[in-house]
Parts: C-alpha cells; structure tokens; sequence
C-alpha cells in the first residue's frame, strides 16, 4: 500500500471499531511499520527481544559496521568477543549464530516463508533456537506484511490495550488472545494502531534502521 491506501485502510479498520477509532482520533494515523523480508530484519528482531529499540537498533549498528554487510557468512565470521563488544549478549550471539547457521545451510528457507499460510510460517521460524512466538509473529507482521497477526507476547501491545480499553490489570498473553478476536480479521491494523498509541503517550517513536544487507 502506499501511503494514501493505508491512511483509507486504516480510516476503514478503525470506523468498525470505537476503540481503534479512539485510537485514531487521539494520535493520528501510525506509521506503517514495514521492514524488508530476510537475514538483516530477522537479524535486528533477535537483538530487539527484551530489550528497548534504541539498545537494539544501536547494537545492530554497530554489528554491521564490523561485518561490513549484514548476511549469515559474514556474521559467522566474527567472534563472540567481537559480537560482545557490540553489545550482543552471549544468548543472543548463540542465537544469530544458530540462524546464520540455518540460513546459510538452507535449512530455513526465508524467502519460501512468503508462500506459507501464517501458523506453517511461523512453525518454521520457532523451530530454531532463539526464535520464539514473538519474533516469528513480528517478522510476519513488518516483514511479509500479513494482515492478521497478533503477537500476544509483547509487552507494549498487552499495555497499549490495558491503557485503550481500560482495563483494570494488563492483560497477559492468554487473555490478550481473547480481546483480539474483535479485530479479526485486520489485528495487525489494530496492532499498529494500538503501538502507535502506546508510543505517543510516551513521546516516542518507532525506531528507523537501515537494513541494507
């Protein structure tokens, strides 16, 4: 989509729903959160588990500033004293490494995934270690742009709709599942909208990295 569509999308989603209406009328329309499918976006997901997106995005920087190209061979030959000086933990070096690994080998088709209906995409993703339910979800939503993914691990997203909705307690993953169901079948419009929201009231914005390979 480009920019006047996903305004006119995003105006549509929101006119069946008075929460993401709200939304919308409080904050404007959200930027489209879209990365490019493959290594460097999977890449900068890892780094960005648990930590905020500056710290990764800063990480990430400076992984690729040493590789000199972001693709499996060339982070396979840094060492993890390389990678720890750039601030990627030693949990999360095993992980890259375990990726670059599988992708170099053939072992995770990347651009196959695109083929994929969502839950085979994602089964393939968290097959590998380091790469659990929220990283696959979120690849799949910025990365190949699929309009129904709701990751119920995160964070931000159980707040944005605790603070939108009202809620009495922030809602964990299981119960977060179930408030979903009325966004079906645009929870990743209602996702973005509810992220751009979390981020606003906080004085923040999505993080932009270059994600040249």
């Amino acid at each position: 989509m480009d920019e006047t569509q996903w305004a006119r999308h995003v105006a549509e989603v929101a006119a069946g729903h008075p929460h993401l209406a709200a939304e919308l009328d409080d904050h404007g329309v959200p930027e489209r959160w879209s990365r490019p499918p493959g290594f460097p976006s999977l890449v900068l997901l890892i780094l960005e588990q648990q930590v905020s997106l500056a710290s990764a995005a800063a990480a990430y920087a400076r992984v690729r500033a040493r590789t000199g190209a972001m693709t499996p061979a060339a982070l396979l030959a840094t060492t993890s004293e390389q990678l720890r000086e750039d601030g990627v933990s030693r949990q999360k070096d095993r992980y890259l490494r375990a990726l670059s690994a599988a992708v170099g080998s053939g072992d995770l088709d990347l651009a196959g995934l695109a083929t994929l209906p969502d839950e085979v995409a994602i089964k393939r993703l968290t097959q590998l270690s380091g790469i659990g339910p929220w990283t696959a979800q979120a690849y799949l939503l910025a990365c190949l742009d699929r309009p129904d993914v709701w990751p119920v691990g995160d964070r931000a997203l159980q707040v944005a709709v605790a603070e939108r909705l009202g809620l009495a307690h922030v809602p964990n993953g299981r119960e977060l599942e179930v408030l979903g169901e009325q966004w079906r079948p645009h929870r990743s419009t209602a996702a973005r909208l509810l992220w751009h929201g979390y981020l606003s009231r906080r004085g923040r914005r999505e993080t932009n990295v270059d994600l040249a390979p």
